[in-house]
């Protein structure tokens, strides 16, 4: 058995073809011209055709080197108000109309039309064919008398209809129909001309009438006299017709019932055995269509279960190679960021070090290479910020609002009040800074001070209290 995928994928790319196909197919409706133009071939002169035209029907468009386009051939009608027209007898008329115009589908005119035309909106049309219509129209008009103009109408719409259609033709229009309204001059002849023939059709008119009136006199006279005669030969020939038209009457009647019972006869025979052959016809057609039908939903049944189960297939693999694929990337993409995220604290912990060595070295080097001096710089550059410290300690103490009650009565064991006691303690509360250096595992710099030794004067270290510990400038 083959593989369905190739059978499958033969099938969509051939519906793809044939829905390529079937898209250029075009159809051109009734009321249209479909010009094809692009690479049309040549025509029957074996000159390069710019189009191909066509009226109804429809024709097959390459792609890629053909194209197409419509020209409607609904009619338009177009005013045309001539005025101050010159006439061959110098007479200036005005002349309004109205011309019903349209693309025309004969073969070599429909060329003109696409090559002209093709493109221009129905107004840019009208406005083309108003300007020749009024060219040729004043032409006509130039070569006829206003009595031809006006008494002839029909010579001069076929002069006008002959010339104006010519020149329409040139640009692929036909001349569907011409209505020309009143015609009037500036100077009044035409109406002069009405005049003068509406007084000789009322004298004519009138003469007419008395003759008629005479003749009908003599008329009535010779018509009662040939009356009285024809009735009465007419009654006589009447009824000898009646008879003969009764007797041919009652033959016909009976033939025509013999007739009609015996077509009734065939008929009817006719009729029955029609209708048994068409419902044997109707039976057997049934069974046919019933085989068929069976047999193409079974294969319709068959061909939907397995396309759809290789559509599941695939998509389900292509879903679970897109998760794992989106896994992977994730993980990667975590793994670089923490990778990236260390080696850039590293970077920068290295840069702090090494700028801090640097630093230190060019403070011992600065110091002349003495490591005592470089740490004096260190510390005297330092000292502001460590006595700012202490001094932060009890900078927001406020000693205004310190009340201290001190009747200093007796006065204190060594001589000092209560205030001054409390204000010794306060201070001692501030850590010293040799104690600081201590805890911290370091010693403080002799030259920074130093505590007293026990061979210091004994009045200093009775003036220190007994939990005090001072220091000296070194």
């Amino acid at each position: 058995m083959p593989p369905i995928v190739p059978i499958i994928f033969g099938i969509l790319i051939l519906f793809a073809l044939v829905l390529m196909i079937a898209s250029r197919y075009k159809k051109c409706p009734s009321d249209k011209i479909m010009v094809i133009y692009g690479k049309v071939g040549k025509g029957k002169d074996n000159t390069t055709r710019a189009a191909k035209c066509i009226h109804g029907g429809a024709k097959f468009v390459w792609p890629l080197i053909q194209s197409y386009a419509f020209l409607d051939l609904t009619p338009m009608s177009i005013p045309v108000d001539l005025r101050n027209a010159l006439s061959r007898q110098n007479i200036r008329i005005d002349v309004p109309s109205r011309f019903t115009v349209g693309i025309s589908t004969e073969q070599g005119i429909m060329q003109n039309a696409a090559e002209r035309l093709l493109g221009l909106s129905l107004n840019d049309i009208q406005e083309l064919s108003k300007d020749i219509i009024f060219g040729q129209l004043r032409l006509v008009i130039a070569q006829m008398d206003i009595e031809e103009i006006n008494t002839d109408r029909d010579k001069f719409l076929e002069a006008v209809s002959h010339n104006v259609e010519t020149e329409l033709k040139k640009i692929g229009l036909r001349l569907i129909n011409v209505n020309v309204t009143d015609i009037e001059d500036e100077s009044g002849y035409i109406q002069a001309l009405g005049k003068e023939a509406a007084a000789k059709a009322i004298n004519d008119a009138k003469k007419l009438v008395a003759e008629r009136d005479k003749d009908g006199a003599i008329g009535a006279a010779a018509a009662q006299r040939d009356q009285r005669v024809s009735v009465s030969a007419a009654n006589s020939e009447a009824i000898k017709g009646e008879n003969a038209a009764a007797i041919e009457i009652a033959q016909s009647a009976a033939a025509r019932k013999e007739k009609e019972a015996e077509a009734l006869r065939i008929a009817t025979s006719a009729e029955k055995i029609q209708a048994a052959k068409a419902l044997e016809d109707a039976y057997a057609a049934e069974e046919a269509a019933e085989r068929a039908r069976k047999s193409r939903e079974s294969a319709t049944l068959e061909a939907d279960v397995i396309v759809q189960a290789e559509i599941r297939k695939r998509q389900l693999e292509l879903q679970a190679e897109a998760e794992a694929e989106q896994a992977r990337l994730r993980a990667r993409g975590e793994a670089d960021a923490i990778y990236a995220k260390m080696e850039a604290e590293a970077r920068g912990m290295e840069e702090i070090l090494t700028k801090q060595a640097a630093g230190f070295a060019k403070i011992v080097a600065a110091a002349g290479g003495s490591a005592t001096d470089a740490l004096r710089l260190m510390l005297a550059d330092k000292m502001e910020d460590l006595m700012r410290v202490q001094v932060e300690a009890v900078k927001n103490i406020k000693i205004d609002k310190v009340t201290v009650w001190d009747s200093n009565a007796n006065g204190g064991a060594d001589g000092k009040t209560a205030t001054a006691g409390f204000l010794s303690g306060m201070m001692k509360s501030i850590p010293p800074m040799n104690e600081l250096f201590e805890m911290a595992g370091m010693k403080l710099p002799e030259f920074l001070g130093k505590k007293e030794s026990a061979a210091e004067p004994a009045a200093e270290s009775a003036s220190a209290g007994p939990d005090e510990t001072k220091y000296v400038e070194a």
